[in-house]
């Protein structure tokens, strides 16, 4: 391998096979969040509104953060705003803010600042475009309060990776006059079989988080009922979308289309596992490394030009738990085969800059300090989109781009090859899930110099 010299093969073996040397990175806690909860009315108002302020309350508690509440758009001013991580607009409905106030919110979103929207905030200001970007979508119609079944499709965000994939609940479901799927990130989406009124055809997102105009916004379509506040499961996932939004926890919220699943939690069909150790099938849509030092890779297919994604999380506490994802190799059963022949990119998160997360290992460490704002600590799960393009390969983490590498080793070429991912050692526990792949047209890349050179 090369990074600025040329490794031999037996030192990057010695190297991979290694204990770890340095303390984990990882994201570190902001100062104590701020948090203003709005809940002023200018239509239909909701009797679970105080059940909802209270349990924002109490989760700022128990999360260390300080809530204010108001119903007083006074509120809205650039000097007020600038006090808070974030301002939730718990089922707000109608015209609510006059256009200072619509300009003052604004400039906070567009300075960083951050919108939660919960249930009839969807019912808000329809005649004000930036807060229906900002939403994700309006109101349109509602059927009963009825059970549903809500689909997590996203279980790496926080506000749903403790969510099970199928989540059964009862609450008003609302239909939105628009999906939001192309500019958003839809997080869990509702079944329409399971319950009777749903009118977006089979496609129906209800919770969502983008990055919009420089702030962050998350929304949840549940909320329209007082239980709604004690049930535990929401209560999570609500606190979940604020830990997001204040930027206490990190995830990938760009828009996902087009993407196919290689492993969604159940059988590892086209799999096949090279070297000892094996994954384990969690039972809750997940695998875990297991002994090693052993790869399991994808051999039904290889893949030249793609956006690979996968959840991933380390077990223990340091940060030492051991993998990487490889990109770029041959079919082979020798796991050494992608180590000589292919990329990794670490998951490890306490080793030398050049062999740590986000790093294209031995050859190219990630933007640290991109890496270390990214980054969720251990225990807690990240995404990591690996895109191929020629001989180019960049590394996303929770959405930011960490690395950017290319390719000038024939050996190594990027252009054809197999992913797999690597059970490192006996103590190494690292988990993933949702492995999906979206192929790419083929791009002209650098070129390669030819062996014969």
């Amino acid at each position: 391998m090369r990074s600025t010299g040329r490794l031999s093969t037996a030192v990057v073996g010695a190297a991979l096979l290694l204990g770890c040397v340095s303390g984990p990175a990882a994201s570190q806690p902001s100062d104590s969040a701020r948090v203003l909860v709005f809940s002023k009315t200018a239509g239909f108002r909701h009797d679970s509104i105080p059940e909802g302020v209270a349990t924002v309350k109490q989760l700022g508690e128990t999360e260390g953060y300080t809530v204010d509440a108001t119903e007083d758009a006074g509120a809205f001013t650039d000097r007020n705003l600038r006090r808070y991580d974030a301002v939730v607009f718990l089922s707000t409905t109608g015209d609510v803010l006059n256009a200072a106030q619509q300009r003052a919110f604004e400039g906070y979103i567009h300075r960083g600042g951050a919108y939660v929207g919960i249930h009839a905030a969807a019912d808000t200001e329809y005649d004000w475009e930036f807060y229906g970007g900002l939403a994700g979508a309006y109101f349109q119609s509602h059927p009963a309060i009825q059970p549903a079944t809500v689909e997590v499709e996203d279980h790496a965000h926080p506000a749903t990776s403790a969510l099970p994939e199928a989540w059964e609940r009862t609450d008003e479901w609302y239909n939105y006059r628009s999906n939001p799927r192309e500019r958003a990130h839809v997080l869990a989406s509702l079944d329409e079989s399971s319950y009777t009124g749903g009118t977006m055809d089979g496609d129906h997102p209800i919770a969502w988080c983008q990055n919009y105009q420089g702030g962050r916004s998350f929304y949840t379509g549940g909320g329209h009922t007082k239980e709604s506040f004690a049930e535990p499961a929401f209560r999570q996932h609500l606190l979940g979308g604020i830990r997001w939004a204040v930027g206490e926890a990190q995830a990938d919220c760009r828009p996902e289309n087009g993407y196919r699943a290689l492993f969604d939690g159940g059988s590892l069909d086209g799999w096949r596992q090279s070297g000892p150790g094996t994954f384990d099938l969690d039972g809750d849509g997940t695998i875990t490394s297991s002994g090693g030092m052993g790869m399991l890779w994808y051999a039904d297919s290889g893949f030249s030009s793609y956006s690979l994604k996968l959840d991933w999380r380390m077990a223990g506490a340091s940060g030492d738990d051991n993998s990487g994802v490889f990109v770029g190799f041959p079919p082979s059963d020798d796991p050494w085969s992608a180590v000589n022949n292919g990329y990794e990119i670490q998951i490890d998160a306490t080793d030398v800059p050049e062999k740590t997360t986000g790093s294209v290992y031995g050859f190219r460490s990630a933007d640290l300090k991109k890496r270390d704002r990214a980054l969720n600590p251990p225990g807690e799960w990240n995404t990591y989109e690996i895109r191929v393009e020629g001989e180019r390969l960049r590394v996303y983490l929770n959405g930011v781009k960490i690395n950017d590498f290319t390719n000038t080793d024939p050996a190594r070429s990027l252009r054809d090859g197999h992913v797999g991912i690597q059970n490192h050692g006996a103590d190494d526990r690292v988990s993933f899930r949702d492995i999906r792949i979206k192929e790419l047209p083929a791009k002209a890349g650098t070129a390669v110099p030819s062996q014969g050179g």
